[in-house]
C-alpha cells in the first residue's frame, strides 16, 4: 500500500463510511485529548504570535488577522485531512517559525514579510506537488526519524517535570491525578482527569487570573503583500524549512511511530496551500504541526488507532473558533496557568515518546550511533540560517550514519541473520 492510500478497512463510499465512523471516533478519550491539543496549541504559542507582532509594531487590527489567519487555516487542514485520511494528522503553525518573526519583523516590513509568507507556501506547494518530501522520507533511515522525534518531543516530558517546580501543588495534582486514573479508571481518560483536578486546584487557589494581553476585540486588517528578494531569503526560505523539515517531518514520524502510513506528499501539499493562504490574509503559515499531532496521535486519544482522529477534529473545531474569535478568545486562554498547560501536554506524550525511543533504539535495526546524535541534536537548542534543531538533527544523524558506515552495517547484519530478521 502506498504512502497516499487509504486504509483498507475503509469502504468504498467514503462519505457514508464517515458518518458511520464519527460517533465512535468522538469518544470521551478523543474529545479530551483534541481540547487537551487546544489548549496547548491556544496558550503559549499564541503569546509568541502576539509578541512576533509587537516586534513588528503591528496594529490590532493585523495582529488579529495573523491570529485568525493561523488558527482558523490550522484548523480547517485538520478537518480536511483527519476526514480524507482517518488520521489524526492535525494543522496549526510553526511555533519557532512564529519566534523568528520576532527578530525578522525588526528590520522588514510587515508588507515585505506578508510577501514573503506566500512565496514560502510556494515553495512548501513546489515540494509537495513533485513528490520529492516523500521519496526523502521513504528514504531517511527510520530510527535517526524516531530519535529526532523523541529528541524534540522530549521537552514536553521536561516541561511537566519543570511545572512541578514553577507550581507544585497545581501541576504535582495534575500529574498525581493522571497516574492514579491511569491504573484506577479504565474507563476515563486520565489526561482529561489530570486537567480538570488541575483546574479546580487552580481555581481555588487563586491562579487562574485574567492575562494582560494587549490586544483588541477588532476587525482583522490584511496587508497588502508586497515582494522583495532581502525578505524571500531572509523569511521565505527559513520557514519553508522549518514546515517541512521541523513540522512534517515530526508529524510523519510521530505517525509512524504509532502505526500509521501517512501521506507524506499529500501533507506537504496542503501545508504548502496553507502556506500561501495564510500569508495573504497576513500570518506567517499554516501546516500540519508536529506537536500537536502527536498529542491527537497518542494512546490518550483512544485504544483504537483507527477512531483518533477524532481527537484532530475536535481540535480542528475549536482552532477554527479561536481564529474567529481571537480578540476575545486570546486573554481567557492565557488566563490558565502556564504550569497546569504543561503539565497536562508532557503526561500526554508519554506513548509517543516510549514508541520513539523504542524504535529509535532497537540495536538490531542499526543506525544505532546516528540515532543518538539525531537524539542530542534535536534536544538542543541548536539554530543554523533561522532554522531549529529537528531539521539539523536529520542531517546530523544521517551525516554520522553515513561516516560510520553505518548502512552497510546494518544490510550486512541483516543478510548474516537471513529472513528471521525482517520480522
Amino acid at each position: 500500500m502506498s504512502h497516499e492510500q487509504l486504509p483498507s478497512s475503509h469502504s468504498a463510499d467514503h462519505r457514508t463510511g464517515l458518518w458511520q465512523e464519527l460517533p465512535r471516533a468522538l469518544s470521551i478519550k478523543a474529545i479530551s485529548t483534541g481540547v487537551v491539543a487546544a489548549l496547548f496549541g491556544c496558550s503559549g504559542p499564541a503569546l509568541i504570535v502576539i509578541s512576533a507582532a509587537n516586534a513588528g509594531h503591528l496594529t490590532n487590527g493585523q495582529t488579529v488577522a495573523w491570529l485568525f489567519a493561523v488558527y482558523f487555516l490550522g484548523g480547517l487542514i485538520s478537518l480536511v485531512m483527519a476526514i480524507r485520511y482517518r488520521q489524526p494528522i492535525t494543522g496549526a503553525y510553526s511555533i519557532p517559525g512564529a519566534a523568528i518573526m520576532s527578530v525578522a519583523l525588526v528590520s522588514i516590513p510587515f508588507a515585505e514579510a506578508v510577501g514573503a509568507f506566500i512565496m514560502s507556501g510556494v515553495i512548501v506547494l513546489l515540494l509537495g506537488v513533485s513528490g520529492l518530501i516523500g521519496r526523502i522520507m521513504r528514504w531517511l533511515p527510520m530510527p535517526i526519524v524516531m530519535a529526532m522525534i523523541a529528541g524534540a518531543l522530549i521537552r514536553f516530558g521536561v516541561g511537566a517535570v519543570e511545572s512541578v517546580g514553577a507550581a507544585p501543588l497545581i501541576a504535582g495534582t495534575a500529574l498525581v491525578a493522571f497516574f492514579l486514573a491511569s491504573r484506577f479508571l479504565n474507563s476515563v481518560p486520565p489526561v482529561l482527569v489530570a486537567a480538570v483536578v488541575g483546574f479546580v486546584v487552580a481555581y481555588f487557589s487563586g491562579a487562574v487570573q485574567s492575562a494582560d494581553v494587549d490586544i483588541a476585540m477588532v476587525a482583522p486588517q490584511f496587508t497588502l503583500p508586497h515582494f522583495s528578494f532581502d525578505a524571500f531569503m531572509a523569511i521565505s526560505v527559513p520557514l519553508a524549512a522549518l514546515v517541512i523539515g521541523a513540522e512534517n517531518a515530526q508529524a510523519t514520524g510521530v505517525l509512524m511511530a504509532e502505526g500509521y502510513r501517512p501521506p507524506v506528499n499529500a501533507m506537504t501539499v496542503v501545508s504548502g496551500i496553507g502556506g500561501i493562504l495564510a500569508g495573504a490574509l497576513g500570518g506567517h503559515n499554516a501546516n500540519i504541526a508536529g506537536p500537536m499531532t502527536a498529542i491527537c496521535a497518542s494512546e490518550q486519544a483512544g485504544d483504537d488507532r483507527d477512531k483518533r482522529f477524532g481527537a484532530t477534529l475536535v481540535n480542528g473545531v475549536l482552532f477554527c473558533l479561536f481564529g474567529l474569535f481571537a480578540g476575545m478568545a486570546v486573554p481567557l486562554i492565557l488566563a490558565l496557568p502556564k504550569a497546569l498547560i504543561a503539565s497536562v501536554a508532557g503526561v500526554a506524550m508519554i506513548g509517543v515518546l516510549l514508541a520513539a525511543f523504542q524504535q529509535a533504539f532497537t540495536k538490531s535495526v542499526g543506525y544505532q550511533v546516528g540515532a543518538f546524535v539525531a537524539l542530542v541534536v534535536a534536544m538542543s537548542k541548536l539554530s543554523l540560517l533561522g532554522i531549529s534543531s529537528p531539521f539539523w538533527a536529520l542531517v546530523a544523524g544521517i551525516l554520522v550514519s553515513e561516516l560510520l558506515g553505518e548502512a552497510a552495517k546494518t544490510r550486512k547484519h541483516r543478510e548474516a541473520a537471513g529472513p528471521a530478521a525482517e520480522h
